[in-house]
């Protein structure tokens, strides 16, 4: 029978050292953690092409052949139903879009936020208040109205910075330029 005291007892048997590789150097919790190496990260080949305009040609250049590059024409074909990068992310790096509409008695503006689709802020000459102090409800004045309106309702709601998709063929001038500079007046930034 073993010896109950201590000083008597039999030390446990020893266990062969480790590899120096996996020895602890320290007396933390990571430090226990076996650490193998890990190899570096591949580099990019740099390489000269061929000359184009034949051997005489001693200007040469640099290629980076990286692993990611963007579609071929051939790719493009293969899936003309994808949509572009811009056209990807333009809905978060741009998310509140203005939209006006000229009707031949009313002018109609709102700010939508892209992703969600909730409206942030509308200003209508049809709105009664304006319907019945304007002189006017689609004339310059009542343009530079809607354009303050909107200023003021987006800055109410947090919203500092609109963009303005122009439709085909439409340009920023008349009607729609007033909107937009009375806009930009009144603190609102366009990107």
């Amino acid at each position: 029978m073993a010896s109950l005291h201590p000083a008597t007892a039999t030390p446990p048997p020893r266990l062969s050292p480790a590899p120096p590789s996996l020895r602890a150097s320290s007396l933390s919790w990571s430090a226990s953690i076996a650490v193998s190496p890990i190899p570096p990260p591949p580099r990019l080949e740099l390489r000269s092409p061929a000359p184009a305009h034949g051997p005489g040609n001693r200007q040469e250049s640099l290629v980076v052949c990286a692993a990611w590059t963007r579609r071929s024409r051939g790719e493009a074909e293969q899936r003309p139903n994808r949509k572009s990068w811009k056209q990807r992310t333009d809905m978060y790096m741009r998310p509140f879009l203005l939209n006006v509409f000229f009707s031949k008695r009313f002018v109609h503006a709102k700010v939508m936020h892209r992703g969600t689709s909730k409206v942030i802020a509308v200003a209508t000459t049809n709105a009664k208040d304006l319907r019945l102090t304007l002189p006017s409800l689609v004339d310059d004045n009542a343009c530079r109205t809607i354009g303050r309106l909107i200023a003021e309702r987006s800055m109410d709601a947090d919203v500092f910075a609109l963009a303005y998709e122009p439709k085909k063929n439409e340009r920023i001038e008349g009607k729609l330029g007033i909107i937009i500079d009375t806009i930009k007046e009144h603190g609102i930034i366009f990107v």
